[in-house]
């Protein structure tokens, strides 16, 4: 396959380039379209019990209240309650109940509420439920938000809840991509450049980094038109695709190069250049796509998400690889070292003498160099032993954001909102008397303020007589609960009061779905921890199954899970230092809180794929010196001079695409972008620089051991490295 590639690239070049500028354009025409098809959210299991709860809420109460108005009077309009900031709030709700796209407006100018006025008496709230699926909820909210907001007849009126943090988080996403873009591709370019010394080879990559993107857009939109899709993948895409197209055209391009420096002409330097390096992105590739197909086994579409954009810019980068670059490289031949800088070298050593010293230091005292560094390791891995998890809120916006305002006076001012309470619903009619016995256990359970239901407010075990609104929490067939509480939204006595709901039977005999912000918290935790050990089962099966077939051994594929699952506790346990318990936050300007669970999950499978990327990268040429003929030693050092400048650079250049997102302003963001950039630079410098040379000199001979019938079955099925002219 390879060779015929070649072929196509030295007979073919320029009818390979203009379907690929055809190609582009037409990708790039239905790319554009990408945007208005992702959807925000998408972190809750749709067939969790808190969803089939929402679900029920919506189609038989209106849905619940996920759209906060604070109100407050203006400093010379007197309290709430004064004659005149009554009618501008009595006309405020009546304009939002003459809505369409809102549905149970609950007012404090309708209701009279204590909870739905702050205690000093000068704030209020209207609590309104935004319709719509995900994508219509969006659009309708944004109108809505930008009608309602700011001074109106005496109020100023802000926007809060899970509709308003919904609408604020993708449009900071946006500014915050644009922003990491325009710091990351003017940087990698002016990095290429200095790598390369060639203004000429230095774009090449940028142009596969480009495809891959612009390719995933036209992916996701058509996806984005079949299914769900985040509008959070859009920033994998963009980081992703230009990290590994830079990765796979920087090791086609040094190659070829080196082939060129060795005296080789170019058709034959293309040929041996697409059979070795073509062979590595290939599997490398396949190791990444592996990891990110993972993803595909938990049911948040947040997650499924990334899988669908990471397996599309993977197979792009790889297939625009092993096509346009050598089709580019044919065409400019020796012109590859254009536009050379002065003080630049025409083309640099293929030996990097550092990577070779370190090599041979670490491979004469193994243990001595390797055990400093898995210290370091451990050590940093150490804060996932405190490590908690939870689900993405109003905090991970700046404290300026409006939503997150809201949210901070709700729960601070009012005696405990709607907006955040526990709800339940039942599946069935209830008895008035079942009712009542239900709300009176609950309304002592410890956490819950007051329980609402159609029978009236309980409150430690008492009753009042039924508030105005709730009459609407009773149907013939089904009867709506509220449990009321001033804890912290999604604090662990929080969740603990939704686990105590559940553990109250039901009433009359029906089954009690528990829903709410909490509720879909626990359920969220409770999925992906479910699905969690088939993952990372795939993850490893597949990655043992690819290295097996690209080594024939099956003590490789084990020590390259071993050290990369070293690497990346380490890099995680750094995020559960900064992100959870706060070091840094006032550098970075974020708020602590517990590691967002599907985030979390990304981060691994994303840095675990680019971990094999560069173990592949490494170890292709490590093996091709071991196929010809020479010892585990000559073969490491050598291999590791050969690629650990490429492996490097890469990494380098990769990380600065990650890193590019630590100056966002949406947290999980900041977390995904340093954790992943941080990762890529462990595995490339600790684990490929000392790790990698230090177990392949313990293991020794064993180190390429397989069991006689694999060795048959690697023989059929596996593919093996060439010798370059030179080293032959």
């Amino acid at each position: 396959m390879f060779d015929r590639i070649a072929e196509l690239a030295l007979h073919r070049s320029r009818l390979v380039l203009t379907l690929t500028v055809v190609a582009v354009v037409a990708m790039g025409a239905i790319g554009f379209g990408a945007f208005g098809k992702l959807l925000g959210g998408g972190f809750e299991d749709p067939s969790a019990p808190s969803a089939r709860a929402q679900q029920l809420i919506d189609d038989k109460f209106g849905g619940e209240s996920n759209l906060v108005l604070l109100v407050r009077a203006d400093k010379n309009g007197g309290g709430i309650d004064s004659p005149a900031v009554e009618r501008a709030g009595r006309t405020l709700t009546s304009q939002f109940k003459g809505e369409s796209t809102l549905a149970n407006v609950i007012s404090y100018w309708d209701t009279g509420s204590s909870a739905l006025t702050s205690r000093d008496g000068k704030e209020a709230l209207v609590l309104a439920h935004v319709k719509g699926d995900d994508t219509e909820q969006g659009d309708n909210a944004s109108v809505i938000i930008k009608q309602y907001t700011g001074d109106r007849n005496g109020l100023t009126v802000e926007a809060g809840g899970e509709a308003a943090v919904g609408d604020e988080v993708p449009t900071q996403v946006a500014k915050d991509l644009a922003l990491a873009e325009s710091i990351a591709v003017p940087l990698i370019l002016i990095l290429l450049v200095i790598a390369f010394g060639s203004v000429v080879a230095a774009l090449l990559p940028l142009v596969i980094g480009l495809i891959a993107i612009v390719g995933t857009f036209a992916e996701l939109y058509v996806l984005g038109s079949l299914t769900n899709v985040s509008v959070f993948s859009i920033n994998l895409t963009t980081a992703l695709g230009l990290g590994l197209g830079i990765d796979y055209a920087l090791l086609m391009i040094s190659r070829f190069r080196e082939h060129l420096a060795e005296g080789v002409d170019v058709p034959d330097a293309l040929r041996h250049t697409v059979r070795t390096a073509g062979r590595t992105i290939t599997f490398s590739a396949a190791t990444v796509a592996a990891a990110l197909a993972a993803l595909l086994v938990f049911p948040q579409f947040f997650l499924r998400s990334f899988a669908y954009a990471g397996i599309g810019v993977v197979a792009i980068a790889a297939v625009s690889a092993l096509l346009v670059i050598p089709a580019l490289l044919a065409v400019l031949g020796h012109r590859i070292n254009s536009g050379r800088l002065p003080w630049a070298q025409t083309v640099r050593s293929a030996e990097a003498p550092l990577w070779a010293r370190l090599s041979r230091t670490v491979m004469r005292r193994p243990a001595l160099t390797a055990l400093p560094v898995l210290a370091v390791l451990l050590l940093a891995a150490s804060p996932l032993l405190g490590v908690t998890f939870g689900t993405p809120d109003e905090r991970v916006l700046p404290e300026s954001a409006q939503s997150r305002q809201v949210a901070t006076a709700v729960q601070h001012d009012f005696t405990g909102s709607d907006e955040s309470a526990v709800q339940i619903i039942t599946t069935g009619p209830v008895a008035p008397a079942d009712l009542r016995t239900y709300a009176t256990a609950l309304s002592r359970l410890d956490g819950a303020a007051r329980v609402e239901t159609s029978a009236g407010t309980y409150t430690d075990g008492r009753s009042d007589r039924p508030g105005p609104a709730a009459a609407a929490l009773g149907r013939p067939d089904a009867q709506r609960i509220s449990v009321v509480t001033g804890l912290t939204p999604k604090s662990d006595q929080a969740q603990d009061l939704v686990k105590a709901v559940r553990a109250v039977d039901a009433p009359g005999g029906t089954e009690a779905l528990v829903g709410g912000t909490d509720a879909r918290l626990v359920d969220s935790k409770a999925s992906i921890a479910d699905r969690l050990p088939y993952a990372i089962g795939l993850v490893a099966g597949t990655t043992f199954l690819i290295l097996f077939l690209f080594t024939g051994s099956v003590v490789q594929p084990l020590r390259a899970l071993v050290l990369n699952a070293i690497s990346l506790t380490a890099a995680i346990g750094v995020m559960v230092w900064i992100f959870q318990d706060g070091h840094l936050a006032s550098l970075l300007g974020f708020t602590p809180q517990p590691m967002d669970t599907s985030m979390t999950v990304l981060m691994f499978c994303i840095a675990f794929g680019l971990s094999m990327d560069y173990e592949v990268f490494v170890t292709s040429r490590i093996k091709e010196l071991h196929d010809a003929g020479a010892d585990t030693e000559t073969a490491v050092t050598s291999g590791l001079s050969h690629t650990g400048r490429i492996v490097t650079m890469a990494a380098g250049l990769l990380a600065v695409s990650f890193f590019a997102f630590g100056t966002a302003h949406v947290s999980f963001i900041q977390m995904f972008g340093l954790g992943s950039g941080l990762a890529i630079l462990i595995d490339a410098v600790a684990v490929r620089g000392v790790l990698v040379p230090a177990a392949m000199r313990l293991l020794g001979r064993t180190a390429w051991y397989a069991p006689k019938p694999l060795r048959a079955v690697h023989g059929r099925l596996g593919l093996t490295e060439g010798s370059s002219p030179a080293e032959v």
